[in-house]
């Protein structure tokens, strides 16, 4: 399927950092609940994310990460679930966070 570039225009990608990481006790598979930083604009959101493979609090809380801002509210496993934090699917189902290659400034535009 092909879209247009208005379609695109309509999708809010942002850059946030990683303030906050608890697990999804309720969560029927391994999830993560983050709490992401994008800006004065948006503010802190809370996402459940699947990505405990590679990931936990350690090494999340502080890291950048582009999530998709403006998808309506999914509750997960009893988390309300804001925005989709992107990455790439290996073909095992582990998640690997696709982030901006140097620190930039929260709330930035993807395009």
């Amino acid at each position: 399927m092909t879209i247009t570039y208005e379609d695109f225009k309509k999708v809010q990608i942002k850059i946030g950092t990683v303030v906050n990481v608890k697990k999804n006790e309720r969560a029927k598979k391994p999830s993560l609940v983050l709490n992401v930083d994008f800006g004065s604009k948006i503010g802190i959101k809370q996402s459940s994310a699947q990505i405990t493979h590679f990931y936990n609090s350690e090494n999340l809380v502080g890291k950048q990460v582009i999530g998709v801002c403006n998808f309506p509210i999914k509750n997960i496993a009893g988390v309300n679930s804001e925005v989709l934090i992107l990455g790439a699917m290996e073909k095992d189902g582990k998640v690997v966070l696709v982030q901006p290659s140097q620190k930039t400034e929260n709330g930035l535009d993807i395009a």
